[in-house]
């Protein structure tokens, strides 16, 4: 198993990428902290080995440095939370600029912060960010704060990766196209037309589907493990083709 032996801590596991990258870590040996700020979503993995669960809310900082605190040094972080706002730079408010990089980026600043010193007196570890390939990567219609964001995230994670390489300590991104989750659904569902939003949704992708959740743990588990100990300051693209 790729990770024995290994402590990961995931951000917004509740459902999504974040669950299904929960399921795969478990399942390859890792103890899992599968965190989430709706302890509803986090019932679903009562039973499943080497998962616990706490409800952690990345905005806030203190209940952040509040629960790191008590946990162990950390081999793997993956800071999956995140928001996806819709609409033009003219439909953009500064509630949803200040929103959506607060969580997009601060959170993840917060998340690296509280953990990293543990983490490099331990001897290092691996940090994995959920970015996008919307983003400093590829412009797509209508995205003009969740880009900017996902911009910032990669930004952090090369910054981060080019600080502490020599501390054993590294941080690449995840970089998905359009995955279908329960986020997604929402989405879509807010749509007058749903139908037509998802054909939309679809069309973008040039092997004719959307990703599955499933499809974009493989990848995380991969930067978790010490199959990447080479791997840093890298933004992996698991896209279907969107940016060829």
């Amino acid at each position: 198993m790729r990770l024995q032996g290994k402590t990961a801590l995931i951000t917004a596991a509740g459902q999504g990428i974040g669950k299904a990258t929960a399921l795969a870590f478990a399942k390859e040996g890792a103890q899992v902290w599968a965190t989430d700020v709706n302890p509803k979503l986090l019932e679903s993995y009562a039973g499943v080995a080497n998962v616990t669960t706490a409800v952690l809310d990345v905005l806030d900082k203190a209940a952040i440095q509040k629960f790191t605190a008590d946990l162990p040094a950390l081999n793997v972080l993956f800071n999956c939370a995140g928001f996806v706002a819709n609409g033009a730079l003219l439909d953009a408010t500064d509630a949803d600029w200040e929103f959506s990089f607060n969580l997009n980026a601060r959170a993840q600043f917060w998340m690296i912060q509280a953990t990293l010193p543990k983490m490099i007196a331990n001897g290092g570890g691996s940090i994995i960010n959920m970015a996008s390939v919307c983003s400093s990567i590829k412009g797509l219609p209508n995205r003009f704060i969740y880009g900017a964001s996902k911009a910032a995230v990669i930004g952090l994670t090369k910054s981060v990766a080019a600080d502490y390489v020599g501390q054993g300590i590294r941080c690449n991104s995840i970089c998905p196209g359009t995955v279908d989750t329960p986020s997604l659904g929402e989405r879509i569902n807010a749509f007058a037309d749903p139908v037509e939003a998802r054909k939309a949704f679809i069309a973008r992708q040039p092997m004719g589907r959307l990703a599955k959740a499933e499809e974009i743990a493989p990848a995380v588990v991969f930067l978790a493990s010490d199959e990447s100990v080479f791997v840093t300051g890298q933004n992996y693209l698991v896209d279907g083709g969107i940016t060829i």
